[in-house]
């Protein structure tokens, strides 16, 4: 771990220790050392740049959800100390409701729900993310359909004009990490079911994944077997059947006491013009930011985790309908 603090054993230990001292030990101000002055953090939401503004949406958080933790299931990641490592960081985090926010007011409501965030890192410090919360759990967990939720948030936020615009290749900022990952096999094979899956082949479910697989998918949806699975990949690309499907970024990893496993960010990017679960075709360009985690055992994929943000959708839809 050359160029990081030796109190970190590896880079997994460094990304799950950092994030429970940001946020669970309430060092928030440790976001100066940890994080890059101008770092850029790109969520479907939206696009932040520079450590001020993290550090202040940090405190907003930690102020409507006081207790929240903040549990790493999974670090997958690629990269050399000496060049710059890429964190894929599969967390599950607990909360209750209990101050006033983006949320809206109050309500006491306890939350479970993933994030995946995509971390570059170099010298101790990172410079680059991609973050995908689970939205569509947390809105749902507080008495909110993520399209309700998304008008809402475009009125509270100003209306259409003044409103946080979602993350698009329109507004990205440029970063430092320029990398796609690596070439492991495992890496490899995930990209290559999700592609055939993207290209309609959904004979690859059957043949790639194992009947008993688990599968974990936003809005908090556990499903066993092929069927959620099929429903899952099948609903997402009947909404948008011509949008363009990219992988940015793959990594695949062999580690001791672990599975096999991978990690894959990817886009859909194009029209709204089919019948899914965005519901009647509406032609709006939408652009989906998905992250990916899977594990492999000796009758194929046995656990699938997968999230993008259902509200940031509908926010995209909803501003080109003029329906807010």
């Amino acid at each position: 771990m050359k160029g990081f603090d030796s109190k970190f054993k590896d880079f997994p230990d460094y990304i799950i220790g950092i994030t429970k001292e940001i946020w669970e030990d309430r060092g928030i101000a440790t976001l100066h050392d940890y994080y890059a002055p101008d770092i850029v953090v790109r969520s479907p939401a939206s696009v932040v740049v520079g450590n001020q503004d993290v550090i202040g949406a940090t405190m907003a958080t930690l102020a409507e959800f006081p207790d929240r933790t903040l549990l790493g299931e999974d670090v997958i990641w690629s990269g050399t100390p000496e060049e710059g490592m890429l964190s894929s960081h599969r967390l599950f985090s607990t909360a209750t409701h209990l101050g006033d926010g983006v949320y809206g007011k109050a309500t006491g409501n306890k939350l479970a729900y993933r994030i995946i965030a995509d971390c570059h890192a170099i010298n101790n410090q990172i410079n680059d993310e991609w973050l995908i919360r689970d939205q569509g759990a947390i809105v749902r967990q507080m008495g909110w359909e993520p399209k309700d939720y998304a008008s809402d948030l475009i009125a509270r936020e100003g209306g259409p004009e003044r409103c946080v615009k979602p993350f698009t290749p329109a507004n990205d900022k440029p970063g430092p990490y320029k990398g796609n990952g690596n070439d492991n096999e495992w890496g490899q094979k995930y990209a290559d079911i999700l592609t055939r899956i993207m290209n309609a082949d959904m004979t690859a479910i059957e043949s790639e994944y194992d009947r008993a697989v688990q599968s974990e998918y936003p809005g908090g949806a556990t499903g066993h077997s092929w069927g959620p699975v099929d429903r899952f990949w099948m609903g997402l690309r009947a909404s948008f059947p011509n949008a363009t499907f990219t992988i940015h970024h793959q990594i695949g990893r062999d580690d001791p006491l672990m599975p096999p496993r991978a990690a894959l960010r990817w886009t859909l990017h194009g029209k709204h013009d089919g019948w899914g679960v965005f519901g009647v075709p509406t032609g709006a360009e939408v652009y989906v930011l998905g992250a990916s985690h899977a594990e492999f055992g000796p009758w194929g994929l046995r656990r699938e985790f997968t999230l993008f943000d259902e509200t940031a959708i509908w926010k995209q839809i909803l501003l080109q309908t003029g329906e807010v």
